[in-house]
């Protein structure tokens, strides 16, 4: 039997595209609000825009430099290429549907977004003056000739292009309008009006010509390729390098262009100007940029359209605790966000920096945000404290704040580490070194998710505080290896390090579990599943009899439900209110049976990156875990089937359903209102759960 049979194996790119239809289902989902569901077509355009700079562009810079690489499946890029295209082409009608339905519902609920030519007279007269006195000044007109070439546009640029008709000579010509980033994807006009700036520009577009009578007018939106390619080896300088590559992220290959429909003119001229594949243009007739709607799903005058935000909350041990320090030296302490409050990784950060007996913190920032806290600390502990930060440079979209942040710490006098050359670092860490009397106390946080603020409020994610000597002593052999920049052969004693240690030992889990045959048990719960060698593994461990249950959000490779092949193996997908981002893997017959880590798993994440794979430190722990396991799969709400087809099918049931998210929600409130912990607790919430959660 071969395991590694290509039909074996889903194509990574073909998965993320089934991955954005469900981001995509939920657009659909009329059991939502209206906000809410304009919120996933805004995070699905997202999604979509980041698939094409990068996924799309990838495979377009293998298929030109003529190389057939390819992943298990076999698929070579030429053909992965084709099926992106087909499949995106059929979704554009279901986008469109998706969006003419959700502002029908808007406009019952008093939220019109409307074009230009749907206002009445009063209403265009006010939008004409708003034109005249904010817009007229700022926007730049271009008349395409000899002289004024079609100018370079940035990457995600957002125009109009214009065809013209001379009223010296009755010359058609061509020519485009810029409508730059500063302004507002909406402008509102009376009480709830929202009218789309494309359109006003557009209609006021001869206003911007003198000499010519517009003729007709369409919207465009361009795509670049956004990968920065880094030589880190040939660099002096890797901070001028990475600011120049910031840079050329803006003049990379067009690997997409969006046009309204309209004027077939026009279309050709747009398609002259922007050399890109015709199989890559998508016509639309609603507004281009879904990101946009965020404007309008962020506003507050309009939250009773939205979900009720969830406030997270500190629980047991962590709140009414003097010292968080003392705490931790009691017991180890897991949090789940966002249901518990980051405030406590915060504080712990906060703390450090103004306790006077610790001398030293030691942390890796993968995805700050802005306004940090956590950085703000560390500037202050800088003063009087030793502080090494490892500032990751090349974490994707984030390299421009991160670099804005590692010159702040380092203006401070922390050490900043930029980086190792050839890997990212992705684990997430903190180090606090504590005098206590003649000797030192060190403490720890480890976590699934980024020391960000504002994502932890969205991000599922695990975080652990501990004092466990052998943990601490490996983060501190960790940080060594970071700053002389040996993580690429460093490996730990009771924590587990990528690349060296992680996949062997996921491995090794899963062969353990295939020596109990039908007693075998394996839980894996991640963001991706790709890595062959442990899809393979997990082929034979089910065809040994072990029974599998994968949670994967997104990216899934392994094909389940084959007869000799993956019968035993159950794949399920969660979208819902919160991202689910944490990773945690449970093998029945491990000695500490449950693990967590920044790594999915994916070759990019084992074999490219740092990462931290985190054994149970405690009984406590291990319950705890297992318990967000258990009631993830007890979901009939939020979760989808990976079925042998590739399809995904949403389960749903009338009697009893659970969101797991939700029930998540209401463990936190009870354990918050009672003021202690229970152990599984939210497992007899559950079996108390009646009705309809939603």
């Amino acid at each position: 039997m071969e395991f590694n049979d290509p039909k074996m194996f889903f194509n990574r790119e073909l998965s993320w595209l089934k991955f954005n239809t469900r981001v995509l289902n939920e657009a659909k989902n009329v059991i939502l609000p209206l906000l809410e569901r304009l919120k996933f077509l805004a995070i699905y355009g997202t999604n979509l825009d980041e698939f094409y700079m990068i996924r799309v562009a990838g495979l377009k810079r293998l298929y030109t430099n003529r190389i057939s690489e390819v992943a298990a499946d076999k698929l070579t890029p030429l053909e992965q290429l084709g099926y992106i295209r087909d499949y995106l082409h059929k979704e554009q009608a279901v986008i469109e549907d998706v969006f003419n339905e959700i502002r029908l519902g808007l406009v019952n609920a008093n939220l019109i977004i409307k074009s230009f030519s749907q206002l009445n007279k009063i209403q265009k007269i006010e939008i004409e003056k708003y034109f005249k006195s904010y817009l007229y000044p700022i926007i730049v007109p271009i008349v395409v000739d000899s002289t004024h070439p079609f100018p370079h546009l940035n990457n995600l640029s957002f125009g109009i292009a214009v065809k013209l008709k001379s009223q010296e000579d009755g010359e058609i010509k061509y020519g485009m309008i810029r409508i730059p980033r500063v302004l507002g994807r909406f402008i509102e006009v009376g009480k709830n009006i929202f009218v789309i700036i494309e359109t006003i520009v557009g209609e006021f577009a001869g206003d911007l010509f003198e000499g010519y009578e517009l003729m007709s007018y369409i919207p465009f939106r361009v795509t670049r390729n956004a990968d920065i390619e880094i030589e880190e080896d040939e660099a002096d300088d890797f901070i001028a390098l990475m600011s120049e590559g910031l840079k050329a992220r803006n003049r990379g290959e067009i690997v997409r262009l969006q046009i309204g429909s309209g004027d077939e003119s026009l279309l050709e001229f747009v398609r002259k100007q922007i050399n890109v594949s015709k199989e890559d243009i998508y016509t639309s007739n609603i507004p281009l940029n879904l990101s946009g709607f965020w404007e309008l799903v962020e506003r507050k005058d309009f939250a009773h359209l939205s979900i009720p935000p969830f406030n997270p909350k500190i629980l047991p041990p962590l709140d009414n605790t003097p010292s968080i320090f003392d705490t931790i030296d009691k017991q180890d302490v897991v949090l789940f966000h966002p249901y518990e409050s980051f405030d406590s990784v915060v504080r712990f950060i906060q703390s450090a920096a103004k306790d006077p007996d610790v001398l030293s913190i030691r942390m890796t920032l993968y995805r700050v945000g802005k306004n940090s806290p956590i950085v703000k600390a560390l500037t202050e502990a800088a003063e009087n404290k030793q502080v090494t930060v490892l500032v990751e440079l090349k974490a994707r979209f984030d390299e421009e704040n991160n670099l804005h942040w590692a010159k702040e710490l380092e203006s401070a006098g922390a050490h900043v580490i930029y980086g190792v050359p050839g890997l990212k670092v992705h684990a997430k860490a903190a180090l606090i070194i504590r005098k206590i009397g003649n000797k030192l106390k060190e403490y720890v946080h480890l976590s699934t998710g980024n020391y960000n603020g504002i994502s932890a409020k969205i991000y599922t994610d695990v975080s652990l505080f501990t004092s466990h000597k052998g943990i601490a002593n490996d983060v501190v052999k960790l940080f060594h290896s970071l700053s002389i920049g040996t993580s690429y052969k460093t490996e730990l004693d009771v924590l587990y390090v990528a690349p060296i240690q992680i996949k062997p030992k996921i491995i090794s889990l899963i062969e353990n579990e295939i020596r109990y045959g039908t007693e075998g048990r394996i839980i894996l719960k991640a963001n991706a599943l790709v890595d062959a060698d442990i899809i393979c593994c997990l082929y034979k461990a089910s065809n040994a009899g072990v029974k599998i249950d994968l949670i994967i959000r997104g990216v899934c490779c392994l094909r389940p439900n084959v007869k000799g092949f993956s019968e035993n193996i159950r794949v399920f997908s969660i979208i819902g209110k919160y991202l689910e981002h944490s990773r945690i893997y449970y093998f029945a017959h491990s000695d500490k049976q449950i693990y967590f880590s920044s790594a999915d798993l994916m070759p990019r994440n084992l074999e490219r990156r740092v990462e931290l794979l985190i054994p149970s430190t405690c009984e406590s722990v291990t319950k705890r875990l297992f318990e967000v396991l258990e009631i993830q799969l007890s979901d009939n709400v939020q979760i989808h089937e990976l079925k042998e087809n590739g399809d995904y099918y949403k389960i749903t049931t009338k009697q009893n359903p659970v969101s797991s998210q939700l029930l998540f929600e209401m463990y936190v409130n009870e354990i918050y209102n009672n003021g202690k912990i229970e152990q599984e607790y939210s497992k007899k919430l559950l079996k108390k759960v009646k009705g309809d959660l939603l």
